[in-house]
C-alpha cells in the first residue's frame, strides 16, 4: 500500500489540541488535523469543503520525531491602551468595559518530523504530493507565521507506512547524536486501549470546526550503523 512522505521541519511550530481561551498548548508532534490542514492549503481546499476532507481523514497517518525540539511558552497580550481616544481591549460576556487579556502559548523549537499518510488511492496521494511540490496557498507548520525551513515534500512511496517510516535515512546534524532509545514513532491504532487523542477534522469551517477522536501507538524505532555521510540506517 503506497505511503505519501513529507518532513515538517522548522524554527518554530505549534500543533494545537487541546487549546482553549487564554492558553494555547501544542503537541509534541504534528496534529492530523493540522497535516491535513497544509495539504489543503497546498492543494486549494476551501474550508467548506466538508466531502473532501472526509476522504482525507480516511488517510492513515504515522510521525516518526526525528528531531524532538524544546517546548518553549509565550505570553501575549491583547487589548489595553487607546485606540482613537476610546480604550482599548476584548469585550466582555456581561456587557463590562473591555479589557487586556492576557494569554500563554506554547511552541516546539527546532523539532524535525517525518510524516506518513497511507491509502488504497495511490491517486490521491499523487495529486496531494503534486500539490505540495506547487502549493496554492502558503504552507505552515501549525500557525501562519511559522514557515517551514525545508520544503515538505519527499514524495510517494510503495511502502506500507511503518516500514516506509521505519526504513526512510535518518539525516542528523553535524556532531548530533541519537538518543538511546532510538526515535519515536506515533502510529495511528486501532487497539481499544491505546491513546486517543481528539484531532481528526469533520468540519474545518470557520462557524463550525468540528473533531473526532482517533487511537494512537507510540514506539521506538532503534538506530542501526551509519551508512554514507550524513545518513544512518534504521531498525525495527
Amino acid at each position: 500500500m503506497p505511503t505519501l512522505l513529507l518532513r515538517l521541519a522548522g524554527p518554530l511550530q505549534s500543533w494545537g489540541i487541546g487549546s482553549r481561551f487564554s492558553f494555547r498548548d501544542t503537541a509534541l508532534e504534528p496534529t492530523k488535523s493540522g497535516v491535513l490542514g497544509l495539504l489543503c492549503a497546498a492543494a486549494d481546499i476551501p474550508r467548506e469543503d466538508d466531502e473532501t476532507l472526509a476522504q482525507l481523514t480516511e488517510l492513515q497517518m504515522g510521525v516518526r520525531v526525528d528531531r524532538e525540539g524544546r517546548l518553549v511558552q509565550d505570553f501575549h497580550t491583547v487589548g489595553g491602551g487607546q485606540v482613537g481616544g476610546r480604550p482599548h481591549g476584548v469585550a466582555r460576556a456581561n456587557g463590562g468595559k473591555p479589557t487586556t487579556v492576557l494569554s500563554r502559548r506554547e511552541y516546539l523549537a527546532d523539532a524535525d518530523f517525518l510524516v506518513g499518510l497511507q491509502h488504497t488511492d495511490c491517486k490521491l496521494l499523487t495529486r496531494l504530493d503534486e500539490a505540495l511540490q506547487r502549493p496554492v496557498w502558503p504552507l505552515c507548520l501549525g500557525r501562519h507565521g511559522f514557515v517551514p525551513a525545508l520544503p515538505p515534500r519527499i514524495g510517494v512511496v510503495e511502502q506500507e507506512l511503518a516500514e516506509a517510516l521505519g526504513q526512510w535515512p535518518w539525516r542528523p546534524r553535524q556532531g548530533e547524536t541519537p538518543s538511546a532509545n532510538g526515535l519515536r514513532l506515533v502510529l495511528e491504532t486501532e487497539e481499544p486501549a491505546a491513546e486517543t487523542r481528539c484531532d481528526v477534522p469533520v468540519s474545518f469551517r470557520h462557524d463550525a470546526r468540528r473533531f473526532r477522536l482517533r487511537r494512537v501507538h507510540t514506539t521506538w524505532i532503534r538506530l542501526r550503523a551509519h551508512t554514507r555521510a550524513g545518513e544512518i540506517n534504521l531498525g525495527s
